[in-house]
């Protein structure tokens, strides 16, 4: 492995497609919806944008990158306006490049309209190659910009009922942010997988993925988007609307245990606390004779303080992790393994040294992440080397906004059983939380989850290319 291939070990980590954040009723919007996406930034790392908009005039600013380098203070200052919604971006559908940032904005009519999405529509291409064919034009690869394009016909009805019936063509899983000049959007998919909440600040409302961002600019939670909510809010307050026949709910449970900041509150949980309590479910389920309990940070390290606290055995930080690495400090013309596996963790070797040792991981996607990192570990000297997930073998692709690999690269489909990818990584044993215990620890009904990562269960059809592959493993 050279130093760029572990430079892009994240790849081997599953990854969030956006975050979305909207404010209305405050005088410096711009910049609240700045430290609103810096709270976001987990949920996407490739390019930020933020449009506001003064009641009269609509500006905008999108770049590549994180939202501390897009937007300067000299941005900001020209971002004037009471009402805006932001994006920060990890593109799951459409390239990375600048014309797929977000949000998306287009002028029709009389108005603008911006749009920021979190997610994915599964139906999208289908519905794209009817709207050319019936001469819409698009300016990106974005699944999200058929909304718009749905939209468009309808706007002489009124932007309530314009986007009710674009949003009822669509399949999949949106939590977006919408903008007018003189309106915020919010709007939710039937289904709920992905997060998005509503909250109040300084008379003002926030929309947003994760509550940590609320915690952030310093506004009041009020209660989740509803799944098919569309929320509308302009001078005249806030208006929900319900267009949507009620549907079975489908929240993704891999926010719970990976994606969402362990500050949030999402599904109604308080995410912390339910990775403690994954972590706990595992003790009861697997307990090796090991000297003691670590992660590696900061993947698995709130499972693994509930597993230690379940267990009576000892918890330590035995891996420390570099927090100054930039993502353009690992060049792709050095090829020192070595280095590369020690540049982002390092052991503290006097503490493991001759231990049996136990790692909690909240998941394993291609594993060769783990397996690079268990090489290392072991070259100190620790004498066994256990390890525990918490959340079941993920064995097929997500089509609802997660980039896991479609193509039968999940270590979990390729390998046999869990002794198989414990010999891969390098491990003396390996146990991944039952489905059972996953949902137990996060106190919910099983029915109101998405698991079709875990079992292959999709509550949408999946696009034709992932059916296929979960055709095959089956």
């Amino acid at each position: 492995m050279t130093l760029f291939e572990e430079s892009l070990s994240e790849s081997c980590r599953p990854r969030e497609e956006c975050g979305v954040f909207g404010i209305y009723g405050h005088e410096d919007a711009a910049r609240v919806t700045f430290f609103g996406l810096f709270a976001l930034q987990h949920r996407g790392q490739e390019s930020a944008g933020i449009v506001v908009s003064d009641g009269c005039n609509v500006f905008e600013h999108k770049g590549m990158g994180l939202a501390s380098g897009v937007f300067k203070e000299s941005i900001l200052q020209k971002l004037t306006g009471s009402l805006a919604i932001g994006h920060v971006r990890y593109s799951t559908t459409g390239s990375s490049t600048i014309s797929n940032a977000q949000p998306f904005l287009v002028h029709v009519g009389e108005e603008y309209y911006a749009l920021g999405h979190n997610g994915n529509i599964v139906n999208a291409q289908s519905l794209r190659s009817e709207l050319e064919s019936r001469g819409s034009i698009f300016q990106s690869t974005m699944d999200s910009e058929v909304i718009i394009h749905l939209m468009a016909p309808h706007l002489k009805r009124g932007l309530e009922k314009a986007l009710s019936i674009a949003l009822q063509q669509v399949e999949g899983a949106y939590s977006m942010v919408m903008l007018t000049r003189d309106k915020i959007i919010a709007a939710r998919d039937p289904r709920g997988f992905r997060p998005l909440a509503l909250g109040k600040l300084n008379g003002g409302w926030v929309v947003a993925s994760e509550t940590c961002a609320f915690d952030l600019v310093g506004a009041e939670y009020i209660r989740d988007v509803e799944p098919g909510e569309i929320i509308i809010i302009d001078a005249q307050g806030c208006k929900s609307l319900k267009p949507f026949p009620i549907m079975k709910h489908c929240h993704c449970i891999f926010e719970l245990i990976y994606f969402a900041r362990p500050d949030s509150q999402i599904f109604g949980q308080n995410v912390y606390l339910c990775r403690k309590r994954l972590g706990r479910e595992l003790a009861r389920e697997y307990r090796p004779d090991v000297d003691l309990v670590m992660p590696f940070p900061d993947s698995g390290s709130y499972a693994a303080i509930g597993y230690a606290e379940e267990s009576g055995i000892p918890f330590e930080m035995g891996m420390i992790r570099n927090h100054y690495i930039g993502r353009t400090f690992i060049q792709p013309t050095q090829p020192m393994r070595d280095f590369a596996v020690r540049v982002k963790l390092n052991p503290v070797k006097p503490l493991l040294e001759g231990k049996k040792v136990l790692i909690v991981e909240d998941s394993i996607i291609r594993g060769t992440t783990s397996r690079n990192r268990v090489k290392h570990l072991k070259g100190i000297g620790i004498k066994e080397l256990h390890m525990v997930i918490s959340c079941p073998p993920t064995r097929f692709p997500c089509p609802y906004g997660i980039d896991f690999s479609s193509k039968g690269e999940l270590i979990a489909t390729k390998k046999e059983d869990e002794k198989a990818i414990a010999e891969f990584i390098g491990l003396d044993s390996l146990h991944y939380l039952t489905v059972d215990g996953m949902v137990k620890a996060t106190g919910m009904p099983k029915e109101c989850f998405c698991m079709a990562c875990y079992t292959g269960d999709y509550p949408i059809a999946p696009p034709e290319k992932i059916d296929k592959f979960c055709m095959e493993l089956k």
